[in-house]
This record gives C-alpha cells, structure tokens and sequence, in this order.
C-alpha cells in the first residue's frame, strides 16, 4: 500500500523533531518538500503542527489503549500512533480507515513490522471526534508557573493561544505612501491582507501562499509576529547601532529600515546562521559579525544596543510548539545566567545617552525583570527608561495604532502576552546610560 505524500513528509519531520533539536517551522519550508503541491503541503502542516500542539491529548488516548506505556514505544511507532491519532480525533475530513490504514503501513515501512498490528487495533480504538474541549495540553509545571505569574484565567488564555493555528503576519517596510502600492502588488499575486492589530505597517495574510508572491521572493517584505516587530521599532534612532543576537535578522531589518543613513553591526554566534543573515538582511547600512555578544572585541561605543537574547521561547509555542515538550524548568536558570552575561557585556557598549534594549520571547520572569535587576545591580551608571515613552513616541508618529499603551505595559517595562494579545509573548525594557 502506498503512503500519501503529506503522511510521509509529516511522519518523517515529526521523527526529526523528536530525536534532534530542529523546529518545524524549519523544515516545513525546507527545499526536500518545496515539491509538494498546495493541498499536500497544507495537509502536511497542518498535520505536523497539530501533532506538537495537541500532543499531550495524543499521548493521553494513545496510553488508554497501549499495552505499553508511552516511554516504552519506539520513537517510529510513537510516531505513527501521534500522527494517526490526531487525524482520528481532529480532522474531520479523513476516513478513519485512511489515517489507520496508511499509520501501519508507515510502521511497516520504518522496520516495525512487529508493531503493526499494535498500532492497527489503538488507533481504531480510538473515537473520532472524543477530544475533550478544555484540553490545554502542556506540561502542568508550564501551566503552574504562569498560574502563579499571571493568574488562572491569563494561563488559560495563553494555552488556548498556543493550540491554535496562526494566520501569517507581515511587515510591508515601504514608507507609509508606498504601502497601497505594494498591497496592490501583492493582491495582483492573490494575496489578500487585513490591518494588522498594534502597527500600522503590519498585516494578517488571510489568504494566498506569502511565500509563492514576487515581494517576498525578492526580500521586499518579511514575516514577522507584530510583537517581534514591536521590539525593533523599540530601538529608536542612533547614528551606529549594535544588534547583538542578529540572525534570523527581522528585528535588524526594521532597525535598518529605521535608520538607513545609520551604521549597524548585527552580531551572530553561529558562522552559518551569520551567512544567513548576509542572505536577508542586504541593506547597504548593515555590517554582519559572525562574533559571540560576550566577547565583542570592539572598543567602539553605540547610540542604540539590542540583546533580543536567546531564550526559553514561551511566548512562542503557538508558532513553535514542539518547545514545551522539551523544555524543562531547569533550563530557565542556566538561560538567566547566559542572558546577564550577554547583557552586561553589551552594556559596556553603549555611549553616553546611549541606550540598550534587552528583550526576550519568553513569558518567564527569570529571563526578564529578573535579568534586567541583576544587570543593573552593579552598573549605577545606568537607568531603566518607562517604556510608555518609546510607546508614546511609537504612536504619534502613527506606527503603533494601540489607543490603550497600558495594556502594552507591565510597569516600565513592554508586555504581550499570548491570547491576551493577538500576537506572541515579548518582553523589553530599556535600559539608558547617563
């Protein structure tokens, strides 16, 4: 029996995400299943992101019916079982039969022969349709922790946020005139916008393939969380400025954008991802440093330093969701301890009046307020600036179309928060030097 090539490109990425550290949202757009047509590469997306969202409801039906417990399953039968199950449970539009069927030939295919007729009797065991309504399905601690943080009813809303399916955001750079043009541009090549919710320059995409129009082939425009864009926009005006986590680079383009008669270096760790980086960010103004933030051996000082520093991503599971399967709560300390060393270091950078903006993806106080109090804590030379008055700054020059800034706001530093706003989980604070 032949297996459906959205079935075998999901049952394939979802093994990889499983045994290394790669992200969905990487390989789902990877040259190896640019080949797909629309419908299977829909059908393959759609499949591997509802397979990381909702597998906690997955594992709990598959256990009711296993012999075995989940940890005791090969990573190829877990895998066929996951996939399976959700298009029991969750796709409507899928024959039973055809979702069992083509999971125990995947088996068989995958050396696990033995395992089929396993594999075979759970999944038809399984009732389309059974799922529990208020599954959240993530970790408890994870839920636990933004209980304490935020209270029950915002820890709801984020899960509910995370398990769901996001439509694309995009940033049009163009100076606000241009903007018609290339929305017109862009619905020539059937894509169709609405406005975007906090910024003016943002838009949903509510239908079409982004990825398939002329603008984005050719870089005039990216995709990009409003939040994230937010962050950029943060930084302000300065004649050199330093990025000191560049890649994937959206955050340094806006920068660049910003301020197109300005210097900026864009820092990244990694060789490759710094290669990357040269490949999307191409504006004149921008200088890419494959150097760790730690270790800038530049004695140069900059108006303008953003860390948008590694971090656990929890603000991001709706768009990345395989991340609260791995992370555990022990990793939120060590990250603290790379952040403070990567913001201190960045400190030393800044002029006087300068500024750095530290900012994360993370909902996790340990990665935030946290780090910003430690690093201020011996460096007396340096203030934490409300991040109302970058906001307010933001809206009279009709870039950010919020009316209510304190909602964007906890304290002096920036907030969103999924499902309390349409867009991920981003923190910010702005620190200045007197």
């Amino acid at each position: 029996m032949s297996i459906s090539p959205a079935r075998a490109a999901a049952f394939d990425i979802l093994l990889r995400i499983e045994s290394t550290d790669a992200y969905a949202s990487e390989l789902l757009h990877s040259s190896r299943f640019a080949k797909l047509s629309t419908i299977d590469h829909g059908l393959l997306t759609e499949m591997v992101m509802g397979v990381l969202r909702w597998r906690g409801v997955l594992d709990k039906h598959i256990a009711q019916f296993s012999m075995k417990s989940i940890g005791k399953l090969d990573g190829e039968v877990l895998t066929a079982l996951r996939l399976g199950a959700y298009q029991v449970l969750f796709l409507d539009r899928i024959p039973t039969h055809a979702a069992v069927n083509e999971s125990v030939e995947l088996v068989k295919q995958a050396r696990k022969r033995s395992a089929a007729g396993m594999v075979n009797a759970v999944l038809r065991k399984i009732d389309k349709g059974s799922h529990e309504k208020d599954d959240i399905s993530h970790p408890d601690w994870l839920v636990e922790r933004w209980t304490s943080t935020y209270g029950a009813d915002v820890a709801r809303r984020i899960c509910d946020y995370d398990n769901t399916s996001l439509k694309q955001i995009i940033r049009i750079g163009a100076p606000q005139h241009d903007v018609p043009t290339r929305m017109a541009e862009l619905q020539s090549n059937g894509i169709r916008l609405e406005p975007g919710s906090l910024l003016a320059n943002a838009f949903t995409v509510t239908s079409g393939d982004i990825t398939h129009a002329q603008a984005f082939r050719e870089r005039r425009l990216i995709v990009q969380d409003e939040a994230s864009q937010l962050v950029a926009l943060l930084v302000g005006k300065g004649n050199a400025i330093l990025d000191c986590c560049a890649a994937p680079g959206g955050k340094t383009r806006i920068i660049a954008e910003q301020n197109p008669d300005s210097m900026v270096v864009a820092l990244e760790l990694h060789p490759h991802r710094a290669a990357l980086l040269r490949k999307l960010v191409a504006a004149d103004n921008v200088c890419v440093v494959a150097a760790d933030a730690r270790q800038f051996p530049v004695d140069k000082k900059f108006d303008r330093v953003l860390v948008d520093a590694p971090c656990s991503g929890t603000g991001t599971l709706a768009r990345n969701p395989e991340i609260k399967w791995r992370l555990k709560t022990e990793d939120i300390s060590r990250l603290q301890a790379y952040q403070i060393e990567i913001l201190s270091s960045a400190m030393n950078h800044v002029a006087p009046n300068g500024r750095v903006i530290y900012s994360t993806c993370s909902l996790e106080p340990e990665e935030n307020e946290e780090v910003v109090e430690k690093a201020l804590a011996p460096n007396p030379e340096f203030r934490l600036v409300d991040s109302r008055v970058e906001l307010q700054r933001l809206k009279e020059n009709r870039e950010l179309i919020v009316d209510d800034l304190d909602s964007l706001l906890s304290g002096p530093y920036l907030r969103t928060i999924p499902g309390v706003h349409p867009s991920d989980g981003f923190f910010a604070a702005i620190l200045e030097k007197n």
